[in-house]
């Protein structure tokens, strides 16, 4: 077992409409729990090739699928998945690719990783454990207004000047490297409890999104991914909160549209060279997959196609 649920497993495959001969991308494997449906609809002459910086996962997958001969496993951020194509000589061949944004579940379960209030650990936060400053090191050395235009920005927290205030004050007396310590120095500069959220939710949100760079290396993989595909070819992606959905939306978005033009020049869609048909609105989970599998109640699923050129 791989110890973590997919979510909206379904969709994605109907979504990537996979076929036997394709070349896939799974850009956040995690435990592999979508690459290994995607292998299911594989034939002997397709490829997987799967991307995840979390060391951990990687040394899982590697053994998960050792026997396998169609699974590529890259220990990579899909920040660089152009190069890895280009590398492997499938650039503008590949037939899917998807991504399944944020943490894993196993990441949130695992105390030692930091990324959960509900354990008790070392403040890290880092994907990859193998390079890059922890959150605790970032913590420790940034000042009051950068760490409020985090919260502010990345966890969209109404008090992030009263958080980042207290961060400061505390680190003074003691250097912050716990997250049950981060927990409750956020817990006590925040004078409003929202129902059924914890106050610290959206700080350790914004931590872990500025440590890993996650909306960057989102908005640097989209278009690598487009110029990965074969015409035909579908891009699947997963969200699970509005900042990343945001730009995924926006970008597919600017893609189907083609060109820019102005608006009061006539001008026929085909003219605009689209490079994007969008595939139907965005999919949420449905109420028995939430009561299955909690972590997907927020997940957020968008679609499109490669036009031919």
């Amino acid at each position: 077992m791989s110890g973590h649920e997919p979510v909206l497993p379904d969709e994605v495959l109907q979504a990537l409409n996979v076929q036997p001969d394709g070349i896939y991308l799974d850009c956040t494997a995690g435990r592999g729990g979508h690459s290994g449906i995607i292998l299911d609809r594989l034939g002997p002459q397709g490829r997987l090739h799967i991307f995840d910086l979390d060391p951990e996962s990687i040394a899982f997958l590697r053994q998960r699928f050792s026997t396998d001969a169609r699974v590529l496993v890259r220990h990579a951020s899909y920040a660089d998945l152009g190069a890895h194509c280009r590398e492997h000589g499938c650039h503008g061949q590949v037939a899917g690719v998807l991504f399944d944004l944020g943490a894993a579940s196993p990441q949130f379960d695992q105390g030692a990783r930091g990324f959960s209030f509900q354990h008790d650990g070392p403040l890290d936060m880092r994907f990859d454990t193998s390079r890059g400053r922890t959150a605790a090191d970032w913590l420790r050395d940034a000042p009051v207004r950068e760490i409020t235009d985090v919260l502010k920005q990345l966890g969209e927290e109404r008090y992030a000047r009263r958080v980042a205030r207290a961060i400061i004050d505390a680190r003074a007396t003691a250097p912050i490297t716990r997250t049950h310590q981060l927990r409750d120095i956020v817990a006590a500069a925040i004078p409003f409890r929202e129902r059924d959220r914890h106050p610290a939710t959206r700080t350790f949100q914004a931590i872990r999104i500025h440590v890993n760079h996650e909306l960057e290396n989102l908005a640097a993989a989209l278009p690598q991914a487009l110029a990965a595909l074969r015409p035909g070819g579908r891009l699947a992606v997963i969200s699970f909160h509005s900042l990343e959905d945001r730009i995924v939306k926006r970008y597919l978005r600017a893609q189907a549209r083609g060109d820019h033009h102005p608006s009061d020049m006539p001008v026929l869609a085909v003219e605009l060279k689209p490079e994007l048909r969008l595939i139907g609105p965005a999919q949420h989970p449905t109420a028995a997959e939430i009561a299955r599998n909690p972590r997907a109640r927020s997940a957020v699923l968008r679609v499109a196609e490669k036009v031919a050129a």
